[in-house]
């Protein structure tokens, strides 16, 4: 039976690759909004605890990291506008149990009227519009 688990993780791990093998995945943020429109992220891992990170217009914030054959999830917290009123809050990234992928490029940019996203070259939808907090 362990033999079989092996089995089973090689061929996972054979058929998410892609040419590059060992490349990391990466999630990227982008701060997209209105000039003095700083946004704010807040992500947390399976793993670990990102801690939070202010981008003004046109920054960028990155993620890096390797798949877990358990299934890597991230999750983020967003915020923008006066005093933080506009929130999203959203799955960055799910990966998938036993199949790992390597080199994934997923893309969110902030906007004004919501979160975009995109995964490798795709044109980017949106995905997620913000919620007013009190």
């Amino acid at each position: 039976m362990n033999c079989l688990w092996c089995f089973l993780i090689v061929i996972a791990l054979c058929l998410g690759s892609s040419n590059a093998i060992w490349d990391k995945n990466t999630v990227h943020f982008k701060n997209s909004l209105a000039p003095k429109n700083t946004l704010k992220i807040s992500c947390v891992s399976d793993e670990d605890i990102l801690g939070f990170h202010s981008l003004s217009p046109g920054q960028t914030y990155d993620i890096s990291f390797h798949d877990s054959v358990l299934g890597t999830q991230i999750i983020c917290d967003l915020w923008q506008g006066p005093n933080y009123r506009f929130h999203a809050n959203f799955k960055a990234y799910q990966g998938k149990q036993i199949i790992v992928r390597y080199g994934l490029n997923v893309f969110w940019d902030a906007r004004e009227d919501g979160i975009y996203h995109a995964e490798g070259k795709e044109t980017p939808k949106l995905l997620y519009k913000w919620i007013v907090t009190v």
